[in-house]
This record gives C-alpha cells, sequence and structure tokens, in this order.
C-alpha cells in the first residue's frame, strides 16, 4: 500500500504500519504517478473542505481529481479508482463544497472506459474526526448546539463501518460505474432530539438543545468570508456552509451497496459514542 502524503513528518503511523509514503500533492503530476504505477486500485480520499471561493475547493476537488485521472490513464493498465465523495454531492446547489465534489464525480462519469466507483457517505465520525467531534464533544459537557431546525435529519456512519465499506466494493465487479450511498442502518436518521438523547445515555446526563441564533451564525459566516481575504486563511463556516448544515434531509439509506456487495454496517451511533468516551474525547 502507498499513501500521496504532503507532510511525511506528519504521517509517520501510517509508515510504522508498512505504507510507503510518497511525497506530494494533488498538483505533483510526478508524485502522482509515481503513486498509481503498476496498482490494482486507488482510493482517492484527498479533499478539501474549507475555502472562502468556489474556486478554493475547485482546485482541489475537481482539478485534483483530473489529475489523477490523467496519471491513471497514462499507465499501461488502468487500476480500479474508487473516489470518496460525499453526500453534498447530492444538492450541489447548497455549497461551494458541495458543487466540487458533484464536479468531482463527473470528472469520473465523463471517462467511461475506466473502472470506477463513487461512495457518497453522510456524516463520518470516529477516530481521526475533526468535524463531528467538537458536536460530541458539547454534547458529553451536556449541550447540542444544532445550527438550524431540531427536527432536520441525517444519517451517521462510523470510520471503521466507512472503510469496510471501501473495501467492499471495491472488491465487487457489480459496483464499477455505480455511485452509492452508505450509513449505520438506523432507518430515516437521526434529527437532533434523538442524537442528544443517546449522547445523554452515553455520558449519563441531560442534553439539552441550543438553536444558535441564526443571525449571529449568518454574522459569524459574513465575517469570515471578508477577513479571509486579508488573513489568507481558509473559513470553515461560510455562507454557502450554512446553507448545506442548515438543509433538512441529509438521510440515506444501504439498499443498492448491501445488494451489490453484501456490506453492512457493525456501529450504531451508541456503540460509535461509547467508542469515543473510551477514547477520552
Amino acid at each position: 500500500m502507498r499513501a500521496l502524503v504532503r507532510n511525511p513528518d506528519k504521517a509517520q503511523q501510517l509508515n510504522e504500519l508498512g505504507v510507503t509514503l510518497i511525497p506530494g500533492d494533488l498538483d505533483d503530476a510526478a508524485a502522482l504517478q509515481q503513486l498509481v504505477a503498476e496498482t490494482s486500485a486507488v482510493i482517492h480520499a484527498a479533499g478539501v473542505v474549507r475555502g472562502h471561493c468556489q474556486q478554493d475547493f475547485d482546485r482541489i476537488n475537481v482539478d485534483g481529481t483530473s489529475r489523477l485521472v490523467a496519471a491513471m490513464e497514462a499507465m499501461p493498465q488502468h487500476p480500479r479508482l474508487l473516489l470518496l465523495s460525499s453526500l453534498a454531492a447530492r444538492e450541489p446547489e447548497l455549497s461551494w463544497y458541495a458543487a466540487s465534489k458533484r464536479g468531482g464525480e463527473e470528472i469520473l462519469k465523463a471517462h467511461p472506459g475506466m473502472d470506477w466507483i463513487v461512495l457518497r457517505p453522510p456524516a463520518v465520525y470516529g477516530p481521526g474526526d475533526k468535524e463531528m467531534l467538537p458536536v460530541f464533544q458539547a454534547m458529553s459537557r451536556g449541550i447540542a448546539p444544532v445550527p438550524g431546525e431540531t427536527t432536520s435529519r441525517t444519517s451517521l456512519v462510523h470510520v471503521i463501518d466507512l472503510v469496510t465499506a471501501v473495501i467492499a466494493a471495491l472488491q465487487t465487479d457489480a459496483t464499477r460505474h455505480q455511485t452509492l450511498t452508505l450509513c449505520d442502518g438506523r432507518e430515516n436518521g437521526y434529527n437532533w432530539r434523538e442524537m442528544a438523547d443517546i449522547a445523554g445515555i452515553v455520558w449519563g446526563r441531560k442534553v439539552r438543545l441550543w438553536q444558535v441564533p441564526t443571525r449571529l451564525l449568518d454574522w459569524i459566516a459574513q465575517i469570515n468570508v471578508s477577513s479571509a481575504r486579508f488573513t489568507g486563511r481558509a473559513p470553515m463556516l461560510t455562507p454557502p456552509k450554512l446553507r448545506e448544515l442548515r438543509h433538512s434531509n441529509w438521510v440515506v439509506d444501504n439498499q443498492a451497496i448491501t445488494e451489490m456487495t453484501g456490506w453492512r454496517p457493525s456501529i450504531g451511533l451508541q456503540q460509535g459514542l461509547e467508542m469515543l468516551d473510551k477514547a477520552e474525547i
């Protein structure tokens, strides 16, 4: 196994596991060629989640995908490509990130001769997560900050289940040219009250919902975009990201991926939070 890494010093854990580190990034054609040479499969998990304009996201999520595909097509034998996209790609009009993830998918669809698969996971949590972790940390202290309506519903998936789904999809010919969703198996996902109640069981306390004032979030998001032009720092919370966070339905099911591969999730939210608790989040 090889991994493309921007900073090998920060990837020593992979090196200790026997992974060959290829220094470089998605702008480095030579590194990409070294990465994909004589491989049977490529898992494209690189992506950007912060930015203050559409171009910030497209440069990596769209153009970077295009460069990876070009490197693969230059090989005598083309490896199989699995793109870890996002459920956000289902609603590309909501945010810069969502549009860029859909754009990355379209790059693959423009190459029908390639053997590609697209996975669209919902919110992913578990070891190494930085996006959902602050939410669960707040819940462990007794409060659930809600950026939109408390009735909004979302599916979740633990990173361990996501990894097993990636392996299952790569090992199944039926997944060729398929765009597949996956989740932890909870029908109709979770609303905020349900997530807070499960967190309350895990941490043995009442978890209260706090709807963050709309104007406050709007103000912070706009300040982030304006200040990014001067600081050069890519913000996470922007007006487009708020539209994505406030969307009322991020629910998916496992029907297609289970029928094609036999994959099923093994970790529900309560077990996943108990694992986080043991890791002392």
